[in-house]
């Protein structure tokens, strides 16, 4: 509680479908959080496994998203691939039918799209990028995009009546302006799942984190990301859902009942 007792609410997501099967370390993240970004098939997943996730995903009441990326396996989508606007639309709406399809095989739907590393950092600054990440959400039925707040893509969504989730990462070390440290610099990564939850309601009760230079920047979230790529992935999302109840946050999706229908 805080604000004089208000009660804040909160999305917990993570990033999933990213291996070659559905894992345990994959099955104890879905239990505790509210929504999955589901990998596509351009930086990681096949066919087999979104359905597999999206059927668990549905069984328990998960929302499920597109975690779209450029086309780059061999790279986790974590490299700046240089894209046509045209070729770049095209390949987002694709990840997101696949999705689509196989969420809609086994009684599901699709809620939002989340972009994947190198193109999630891409469209927070580069306008071709980030009008190319709009136009793609903005053929889907949802219109809903999560993205951080003041980037380049979040004031393009908001002219083209895009509903944009602001995100925050528990899990990662941000720059004094607000975003990511990069992958390489210190302090980037957190892999204690217990500072991932004092970071977690940090982010959400204070509505900012402490810098990777020690500063403080403010960070606006309505989702929380954990990162479900690390062996330690299940630890680090239960400890985060934790330590936010036991502030009293409460955690609940952003998005409608989407578990029995099928996206457009």
């Amino acid at each position: 509680m805080f604000n004089g007792g208000v009660t804040r609410t909160v999305d917990l997501n993570a990033d999933l479908g990213e291996r070659e099967s559905v894992t345990d370390v994959d099955r104890g993240v879905i239990d505790a959080v509210t929504s999955v970004s589901i990998a596509c098939g351009f930086h990681a997943g096949s066919r087999s496994v979104m359905s597999d996730v999206a059927r668990i995903c549905g069984d328990q009441g998960i929302t499920i998203g597109a975690h779209v990326s450029y086309r780059d396996r061999a790279g986790f989508g974590r490299r700046v691939v240089h894209v046509q606007h045209e070729q770049l639309v095209a390949d987002i709406v694709e990840q997101c039918d696949a999705l689509a399809g196989a969420a809609s095989g086994v009684g599901a739907g699709v809620a939002y799209v989340k972009p994947h590393g190198a193109l999630y950092n891409a469209m927070a600054t580069d306008d071709d990028v980030a009008a190319a990440v709009v136009e793609a959400v903005a053929s889907q039925s949802h219109r809903t995009l999560v993205a951080q707040a003041h980037t380049t893509v979040v004031r393009l969504a908001a002219a083209a009546g895009i509903r944009t989730v602001y995100e925050g990462f528990p899990d990662r070390g941000y720059l004094s302006d607000g975003r990511l440290a990069p992958r390489d610099a210190a302090k980037a990564i957190v892999h204690d799942p217990e500072e991932a939850g004092a970071r977690a309601c940090s982010l959400v009760l204070d509505g900012g984190i402490v810098a990777v230079d020690g500063g403080w920047t403010p960070v606006t979230v309505d989702t929380l990301c954990v990162h479900g790529d690390t062996p330690d992935a299940d630890r680090r999302a239960r400890s985060v859902r934790a330590a936010l109840e036991s502030a009293g946050v409460v955690l609940r999706t952003f998005a409608p009942d989407t578990h029995h229908s099928a996206d457009g």
